[in-house]
């Protein structure tokens, strides 16, 4: 079987995430969303509400599952017995970022491939920071993200004002 993951913290997910999990979807049998937990980072979403929203998100995706994991993403996938990762590449900057982690996991475990989707052009310039920051200055993120995750962060911002 073949089995994928598309790694990333998701906080939140937004549409540009979506559109590459359904396309990547459509390369495997099996496609794992996993949120690395990244200690370093301030997260708007705790790691279960992560899950919650995208497992909301993915609902309609039969072949897709949502997992955690904290530490090297290439242990986590030499625990599970997988050897795919699906990245998504928005702009010529993120290419050499993603390069440079594709060799690390490469050198680390010789057997994991890792494929680049380009996001479609609507979202190229769409990140999850981008979002968060309409979300604090009440600007509009409607078309950006989910509608449930929409409301979850209108209601996340809501919390914070008060």
């Amino acid at each position: 079987m073949k089995v994928a993951v598309y790694p990333g913290s998701f906080d939140p997910i937004t549409n540009g995430h979506l559109d590459i999990i359904e396309r990547g979807s459509k390369m495997v049998e099996k496609l794992i969303v996993v949120v690395l937990v990244n200690k370093n980072k301030n997260p708007m979403f705790s790691l279960q509400e992560k899950l919650d929203l995208i497992s909301k998100s993915v609902a309609h995706l039969p072949n897709v599952e949502v997992d955690s994991f904290e530490g090297l993403l290439v242990n986590y996938m030499c625990n599970k017995k997988i050897n795919i990762i699906i990245r998504g590449l928005r702009a010529m900057s993120d290419f050499e970022n993603e390069f440079q982690m594709a060799l690390m996991n490469k050198k680390l475990c010789n057997h994991v491939e890792t494929i680049f989707l380009v996001s479609k052009v609507e979202y190229s310039y769409l990140s999850s920071s981008a979002v968060k920051e309409l979300a604090m200055f009440d600007g509009e993120m409607k078309d950006l993200v989910p509608e449930y995750v929409h409301k979850k962060i209108i209601d996340k911002v809501e919390r914070g004002k008060r």
